[in-house]
């Protein structure tokens, strides 16, 4: 029978292609305000554009992709754009008493109020 041939990963080749990728990112990426960066909504189509490219390369290459040569290039553009870009942790703190004594009333005085309007109708089932 006939041999199958399999194409192997050119890896010098994706690696020679991918920083097309992240140049045409970063052009792209000038157009936007560096302190506008950790803003994904400000330029997730050119971040868009830029995994398409690098899955296309990838694919050019008949490499697989995501694959740890182009992680590795895709974590370098993440250091250059993002590093700034910590997620904040959100600091919980309870409300002023005035308020959490409120919450807390509101739903035991309604308790109470819903208890005893059963108990009244129940005593007053002849008028039912």
């Amino acid at each position: 029978g006939a041999r199958q041939q399999t194409n192997l990963c050119n890896e010098s080749l994706m690696l020679e292609k991918l920083p097309a990728c992240g140049k045409s990112f970063e052009e792209m990426m000038k157009k936007v305000d560096s302190k506008k960066w950790c803003n994904l909504t400000e330029f997730i189509m050119y971040y868009d554009n830029f995994t398409q490219c690098t899955e296309r390369e990838a694919n050019n290459a008949s490499c697989f992709w995501p694959n740890p040569l182009a992680e590795g290039f895709i974590t370098g553009i993440h250091k250059q754009f993002f590093l700034n870009c910590t997620s904040e942790k959100v600091h919980w703190e309870d409300p002023p008493d005035e308020i959490l004594i409120t919450l807390i009333l509101i739903p035991v005085m309604l308790t109470c109020a819903m208890i005893t309007l059963v108990v009244w109708c129940s005593k007053r089932s002849d008028i039912l």
